[in-house]
């Protein structure tokens, strides 16, 4: 696919075997692309359970971002690409005659915008708003979406007072009754981006790993031809582009070798970390990879499954999260979920800068071109509170939103208002989503056309 001619924007690198590299885009592919073509447009959802402690989450003024809340201040340097959003209310989540079950109801709603049935037995939520987005846009890239996440968890049984643990652990929903589990080993996210988009079998598994080679080295004749027609400024954007995929497949390598050395009777040492942050950085490398090379332009990241009692000892907290979240208005424990809930948007914030200092086709960043929604499904969690849900949006999803603001809708605003605005800038439009009963005022540039 690599010749001395104009090279096409979906080229790869391809090598023995099913190792395939897709490119980001690349000067040497300009005079493929009409002058009107403007970079794609990306959305994210990175989703953190538990709710949030809102005191160190909400400014105290609207308008122009300032000074950053105590939760946020990672985010510091980012805060003129922020559009932070009060108000949005997800009503379904709350439990309309249904009981018990506040995290089960929050988790299934929050991309779906309706009530899940309350049964361990018949799965009922919707189709996520992701999907009817990817179901109109993804036949443009390899992916129609990509859905990640962090933490081990069922598919099946009671995780919440009567809800299906298919609510609490999966976003995004394929059909009312099919969840699309996250990806949660880098190793086999890392396979899916670079190979034939299968896993690896173990035999080809342990083979590569019997010669300790690199992806690069599977596709290092392609490479080599490709540098050799390409200008000083391409050559240095791939270098930095394969740099990119080499340092994530160090991390693996890593882990893995750490894995093993804990359990040598392992079959297949997995590339999870144990360290929280160790493991987001490896996962949201790969998503700025496949953001940048445009092999999907729809994630969804489930950082924890909601209700996760998972122990953060690496900031001195061996106490489970969920429990802690029910603090009593106890000083003590309300402290430690500060901490826990800035330690969440400190890993963020590493994505955020690798998204910034990434030049898109156009001439702007990844984060120019993207709408990465991060937020929970609740609220105060002692309270198990639905409205006023902690939201932002970083990037101006192609000079779209005009961030580096506070913005207060109105009371109880759907948060499916959000949605279907965002709808509109993925080229999706649609009349109503879930619970929506409008489009969400204020998020756009006045007078923009999206034509």
């Amino acid at each position: 696919m690599i010749t001395k001619k104009a090279l096409p924007r979906r080229a790869f690198l391809r090598g023995v075997g099913s190792a395939a590299i897709s490119l980001p885009f690349l000067e040497a592919m300009a005079p493929a692309m009409t002058p009107a073509a403007k970079a794609p447009v990306r959305m994210a959802f990175f989703y953190v359970p538990n709710g949030m402690l809102m005191d160190a989450w909400n400014p105290t003024y609207e308008g122009k971002l300032e000074e950053l809340p105590r939760t946020l201040k990672p985010l510091e340097a980012f805060k003129s690409d922020i559009t932070h959003i009060g108000n949005l209310t997800h009503n379904t989540g709350r439990a309309l005659l249904d009981g018990a079950g506040d995290h089960g109801r929050c988790s299934g709603s929050y991309l779906t915008g309706i009530q899940v049935k309350k049964s361990l037995v018949e799965i009922k939520a919707g189709v996520s708003f992701d999907q009817i987005v990817a179901n109109k846009i993804g036949s443009q890239t390899r992916f129609p979406s990509l859905e990640l996440g962090m933490e081990d968890a069922r598919q099946a049984g009671d995780c919440d007072s009567g809800y299906s643990c298919a609510y609490t652990n999966n976003l995004a929903w394929r059909s009312e009754s099919q969840p699309l589990p996250p990806v949660l080993d880098p190793r086999a996210l890392f396979e899916r981006m670079f190979g034939s988009g299968q896993p690896m079998t173990p035999e080809e598994r342990v083979r590569q790993s019997k010669y300790r080679r690199s992806i690069l080295d599977f596709v290092s004749g392609d490479t080599h031809k490709l540098q050799a027609t390409l200008g000083p400024t391409d050559r240095r954007k791939l270098d930095e582009y394969l740099s990119s995929i080499r340092e994530v497949e160090r991390q693996i390598e890593r882990a893995e070798k750490d894995n093993a050395q804990i359990d040598p009777k392992m079959d297949k040492p997995y590339g999870v970390p144990a360290d929280f942050a160790e493991h987001f950085k490896m996962m949201s490398n790969m998503m700025a990879i496949a953001f940048q090379a445009d092999q999907t332009r729809i994630i969804t990241f489930l950082m924890t499954r909601e209700g996760s009692s998972r122990p953060y000892r690496e900031l001195n907290i061996p106490d489970g999260h969920h429990p802690l979240t029910h603090h009593r208005n106890q000083a003590e424990l309300m402290e430690k979920v500060r901490i826990i809930n800035q330690y969440h948007i400190q890993q963020f914030a590493g994505f955020v800068e690798k998204m910034k200092n990434t030049q898109d086709s156009d001439g702007n960043s990844l984060l120019d071109n993207c709408m990465l929604v991060y937020g929970a499904g609740l609220s105060d969690p002692n309270a198990h509170l639905h409205e006023d849900l902690p939201t932002i949006i970083v990037g101006k999803g192609g000079n779209y939103i005009k961030s580096g603001r506070r913005v207060l809708a109105r009371r109880e605003t759907p948060m499916c208002n959000l949605f279907v605005t965002m709808m509109d800038r993925m080229g999706v439009p649609v009349e109503e989503f879930g619970d929506s009963n409008g489009r969400l005022a204020g998020l756009d540039l006045p007078g923009l056309d999206l034509a």
